[in-house]
C-alpha cells in the first residue's frame, strides 16, 4: 500500500505543534516531516515522534532570511559561515529526530548576485552539509522551487538541482523532488523523477493552483504516483500543502490514492 507522510508545518495547524503528531496519527499517516523544527525544544519533538511511532521523512537546514523574502544562506557569497552555523544547529536536531533526509534550500539570491557565483557557493556548501550529515547517516538533499512562487530562486528545475549534485560529486547528496513545484514549472513529472530516481531522497506534493489538497487542482496524482513507483520509488509521498479548510476535513484524497 502507498505510504504518505504529513508535513505538520503546513498541516494540522488547528493544533499546537506538539499536538499535531496525534492528529496526524489519527488521520492515518505513517510518518511526519517538519519544515523548520527549531522553535520547539528538540527533546519535546523527539518524545512526541516516538510516542506515536512515527518515522520522519525530512526537515530543512535553517535557511536564514529566505522565508521572509531574503536570499537565504546557502548560495550567497559571504554567508558561508552563517550556513555552517545553520548546519551545526540542524545536526543537533537531526541526531535526535533521525529524519530520512535533510534538505538544503537554495534560496533566491539571483536578484543580487550572478548565477555562477551563487552556484559555486551552493556547491561548496552542499559538500559541507553532505559530509556533516553523512557522519550521522542522514542523506542530504536539495530542492528545486518554482519561480512563480519564488522569483529569483537559484534552483527552479530538477536539472538545475542535479547540476549542483554533479558539481559537488558527493555520495551523500541528492535531491528532494517536489511534485507541486515541478508541476508549476511544467516538467514531465514521471519522466524527470524516473530519470533521477536513484538520487531522490524525498518526494513532496500539493495540487495546483493554490498548493492545496490533491483533487482541488489539475495535477493527475494517480498517474504521477504510480509512474514514480514503477520507476522504483518505495518511500513515502509527503503531503506538503495548504489545507483549504480544517486539515481533517480535506483528507479524502488518502483513500483515493492509497493504492
Amino acid at each position: 500500500m502507498r505510504r504518505f507522510s504529513a508535513n505538520i508545518s503546513f498541516m494540522f495547524n488547528e493544533y499546537p505543534m506538539l499536538e499535531r503528531f496525534a492528529a496526524a496519527k489519527r488521520a492515518g499517516f505513517g510518518a511526519i516531516e517538519i519544515a523548520f523544527p527549531y522553535d520547539t525544544p528538540v527533546q519535546d519533538l523527539k518524545a512526541a515522534k516516538e510516542a506515536h511511532g512515527f518515522e520522519m521523512t525530512v526537515m530543512n537546514v535553517p535557511a536564514g532570511d529566505t522565508m521572509t523574502g531574503g536570499p537565504g544562506n546557502s548560495a550567497v557569497p559571504g554567508r558561508e559561515d552563517e550556513f555552517k552555523r545553520a548546519v551545526e544547529q540542524a545536526l543537533s536536531y537531526a541526531r535526535a529526530l533521525r529524519p530520512r533526509a535533510i534538505n538544503v534550500l537554495s534560496g533566491a539570491p539571483l536578484k543580487q548576485f550572478e548565477r555562477e557565483a551563487c552556484l559555486d557557493v551552493m556547491t561548496g556548501n552542499a559538500v559541507y552539509a553532505a559530509e556533516a550529515f553523512a557522519s550521522i547517516g542522514i542523506y542530504t538533499v536539495m530542492e528545486a522551487i518554482n519561480t512563480r512562487d519564488r522569483p529569483g530562486t537559484l534552483l527552479s528545475r530538477t536539472e538545475e538541482a542535479m547540476e549542483v549534485v554533479r558539481r559537488a560529486d558527493h555520495p551523500n547528496l541528492g535531491i528532494e523532488f517536489d511534485i507541486y513545484h515541478m508541476y508549476v514549472m511544467g516538467e514531465d513529472l514521471v519522466a524527470m523523477a524516473s530519470k533521477y530516481i536513484d538520487k531522490i531522497g524525498n518526494i513532496q506534493f500539493a495540487d495546483d493552483p493554490g498548493r492545496h489538497e490533491p483533487g482541488t487542482g489539475t495535477c493527475d496524482f494517480a498517474t504521477v504516483f504510480s509512474g514514480i513507483e514503477k520507476a522504483g520509488w518505495t518511500g513515502y509521498f509527503a503531503a506538503e500543502y495548504l489545507p483549504t479548510g480544517k486539515t481533517e476535513e480535506g483528507l479524502g484524497w488518502i483513500k483515493t490514492f492509497a493504492s
